[in-house]
């Protein structure tokens, strides 16, 4: 097919034959058969793996302590890039990932759940800049995504729609997996497609959410190949793993055991080292600056360094489990005899190793969210539980930081390598002749380009009658046969919050705004007050060596060169708001309930996320709720939101109503009636009463049932911003892990006959009255 009508997509139909009579029998020449759409001759599969929150010194591929043989055994005779740079968060990576343009450029400037009405930070992909998939897809391709998306907007994940931003409404044929920022790997809330739904397993039964992801993944190449082995498939397969929380069996973390006894700095060291003997890092290469904020390894106490290697002998287990997965996944496509006709990318990172667990590290990821340090006499208690459901886990900033060795900084920190350099390894047997490492400069909106050319396929001009703006990616194929070509990308900007560089030619400007794991800092400064660093990566590879003072005319030169790239690719204006991104109002964007009060929902619905569910928090709210109660009682959940480690639930226990409050996995509360609810049928009544005069205060609470009522309680403390990023707001059941323990995990049901339930909101949501302090506890809400 001629190459020039594949950049029109979907691709014109060609001519068909016309009929020359009324009768079969008299038509004069044949028909020509709907021809069937078939990407280029000699078009690989395509398979993208993606690993999340993954430094670049974390995997023993790239001189880590994480064992990952699959990674090794894919770098032998495939390719192993050491400069290869993402978004340094999770969403903008993803969005230029699928887009091959820069996360700006399409709307994606932060996480979607912080979108604004600024053009480059709105949440939404255009329709000019088609995805991967669609592409693909549009030339013949069968096309599937598993696991982690959080590309969606918010508001638009529900069952209302619309689904045109939806992984199927993206170009994937198959959707398997969950939409948000992370999810519980016991006790997942899925979609396949755009449907809800939910593991007929659970962790007692061997369930682990890496697994099932592949085992889908398998399944569906099988079955391509069944049934048209001759059409080349995509997949991409986009693990929770390593992102918070940390859930892996024992058996894979008791393998690390007394492994980082030594602690963090003596990890870096050890990791240099074996980078170097690697030829993953030059002999000249030093350790980065440490992060004065976080203490060395030699100036924690023995509690805090026994709690600390149990969170980084968790994370090698997690890392490593996750990588036998991809094993499988490999092993299934050597079986199909498909492995060598596959293009296969393995990318180790959506950005460097995250440091949100603060400096002590936590098993209540939303306790840190919120500002609050977890206990470390109590973490100790836990180390024998880190990984199972009971813990929701994520490692102190020292495993961090040397989980990104040699580089300096964490995941959002777009100014430094330690955010934005990731390990990455290509894999073709049709097409990578020299195996080895790449020391050509590349950035993630490479990866879209790179594929086009090795399936064949032009860039589209047009998809779906929309003008497409340029891909701003430069492929990398001229890099797997030619060890030593010479850079094809000689700029590329970074910003994330504020955080901002400028790579040209070898040289780097970098201003760091913000800390990450200063939950609550003492204000930001000006964007005209952050200082400047100038580095020469040419002699100083991981921007160890600070010349601004040395060489200042350079460093304008830079500066200069930043705000030529910002302004094209819509980076201004620069933002660091926190609380205004928060709230869709003030952000600009769109709100699924914008100024509605009341909802009333009905038996069966459920799985509303928090941004598409009533805002309950900081403020006064009723719940009525119409029921019926057979003879001989009806137990079970009648609404609830959230879970183990935050949110609240209305249920009936022993036939008492009762009413639970968990407050960040920390503080827990029950108000139950002081009597029973007999047979018949039912109005029942939760009323909240917040104190006010600031966020996250208490409240009491009172019970009641047709008119009058039966208990009251106090809760003293509630949840400021948000109660759960995996948990949802169901009806007539507590799905995901449950918000107290006084019920069973998913089997929770109510019993009795469940009309409706409506939530009334009273008075204003007092969010905007926040304090400076507390706005900046919401940085890390949704990374």
């Amino acid at each position: 097919m001629d190459a020039r009508i594949r950049e029109i997509l979907p691709i014109p139909e060609r001519k068909r034959s016309i009929p020359t009579s009324m009768d079969r029998k008299d038509q004069t020449g044949g028909f020509t058969p709907v021809a069937e759409l078939r990407p280029p001759e000699g078009a690989p599969n395509v398979v993208v793996v993606l690993v999340d929150d993954m430094g670049f010194g974390a995997s023993s591929a790239y001189g880590g302590p994480c064992e990952m043989p699959t990674a090794e055994r894919l770098s032998e005779d495939g390719v192993r890039y050491n400069r290869f740079h993402v978004n340094a968060l999770c969403s903008p990576t993803r969005q230029s990932l699928m887009t091959g343009r820069n996360h700006h450029s399409v709307g994606m400037g932060v996480t979607s759940e912080m979108a604004t009405s600024a053009p480059g930070y709105t949440g939404f992909r255009p329709d000019s800049a088609a995805t991967i998939a669609q592409t693909l897809s549009g030339n013949g391709y069968s096309t599937a995504a598993f696991g982690k998306w959080h590309q969606t907007p918010p508001r638009e994940v529900n069952a209302s729609g619309p689904f045109n931003r939806w992984p199927t409404g993206e170009g994937f044929d198959k959707f398997y997996g969950f939409m948000g920022a992370e999810m519980n790997h016991w006790y997942p809330q899925l979609y396949d497609g755009t449907t809800p739904v939910e593991p007929d397993r659970r962790p007692e039964d061997g369930y682990h959410l890496s697994e099932d992801l592949v085992d889908r993944a398998i399944d569906w190449v099988q079955l391509q190949k069944t049934l048209t082995p001759d059409k080349p498939f995509f997949s991409y397969v986009a693990f929770g793993a390593t992102h918070a929380p940390f859930h892996v069996s024992p058996e894979w973390k008791k393998k690390y055991q007394g492994r980082f006894d030594a602690g963090w700095n003596a990890q870096r060291e050890a990791t240099l080292a074996r980078q170097k003997d690697m030829g993953i890092v030059p002999e000249s290469a030093d350790l980065a600056p440490w992060a004065s904020s976080v203490p060395q390894w030699d100036e924690l106490d023995d509690t805090e360094r026994r709690v600390a290697c149990g969170f980084m002998e968790t994370y090698a287990g997690f890392a490593e489990h996750t990588d036998a997965q991809v094993g499988r996944f490999v092993d299934a496509l050597d079986e199909l005899g498909e492995l060598e006709n596959t293009l296969f990318i393995y990318i180790m990172g959506d950005n460097g190793a995250s440091g949100e667990g603060g400096i002590e590290g936590t098993t209540r990821e939303h306790l840190v969210g919120h500002g609050f340090t977890d206990s470390t006499e109590r973490m100790a208690e836990q180390l024998d539980s880190l990984g199972d459901a009971s813990t929701y886990a994520i490692y102190p900033v020292g495993w961090a930081l040397a989980m990104n060795t040699p580089y300096q900084w964490t995941k959002q920190v777009a100014s430094h390598y330690g955010g934005t350099r990731n390990g990455i390894i290509m894999h073709w047997g049709g097409g990578i002749d020299a195996g080895g490492i790449r020391d050509q400069w590349h950035h993630v909106i490479d990866i879209a380009p790179t594929i086009f050319e090795a399936a064949r396929v032009p860039l589209p001009v047009s998809v779906n009658g929309v003008a497409q703006q340029p891909v701003e990616g430069t492929s990398m194929l001229y890099t797997f046969n030619e060890p030593r070509a010479a850079d094809r990308r000689r700029t590329q900007y970074f910003e994330m919050c504020g955080n901002r560089s400028i790579y040209h030619e070898g040289w780097t400007a970098v201003t760091r705004h913000g800390t990450p794991w200063e939950m609550v800092p003492q204000g930001l400064p000006s964007f005209d007050e952050d200082v400047w660093e100038l580095y020469d990566t040419t002699t100083d590879w991981s921007q160890a060596h600070d010349l601004a003072a040395d060489h200042p005319d350079k460093l304008r030169e830079l500066q200069q060169l930043f705000l030529i790239e910002a302004s094209k690719y819509n980076v201004f204006p620069l933002d660091d708001r926190v609380t205004e991104r928060e709230n869709p109002q003030l952000a600009g964007r769109l709100d699924l309930f914008g100024d509605r009060k009341s909802v009333t929902y009905r038996a069966g619905m459920g799985r509303f996320t928090e941004e598409t569910a009533p805002n309950v928090k900081n403020r006064s709210h009723t719940i009525t709720a119409r029921i019926d109660i057979p003879d001989g009682g009806a137990d079970g959940v009648i609404i609830a939101q959230g879970g183990r480690f935050g949110g609240w639930s209305l249920y009936v226990a022993d036939g008492y109503l009762r009413y639970a409050y968990n407050c960040y996995g920390r503080d827990h509360y029950t108000v139950t009636s002081e009597e029973r609810l007999g047979a018949g049928s039912h109005e029942l009544r939760f009323r909240f009463r917040y104190d006010g005069g600031g966020l996250g205060k208490g409240g009491d609470v009172e019970l009641s049932a047709d008119g009058h009522s039966i208990g009251e309680g106090r809760v003293e403390h509630t949840t400021a911003y948000y109660f759960s990023f995996d948990e949802t707001l169901n009806i007539g059941v507590d799905r995901g892990t449950p918000v107290t323990d006084e019920y069973a995990a998913v089997d929770n049901a109510f019993a009795g006959t469940l009309h409706s339930v409506r939530i009334d909101l009273d008075g204003e949501d007092l969010i905007e009255q926040e304090s400076e302090a507390d706005r900046q506890r919401r940085l890390l809400a949704h990374q």
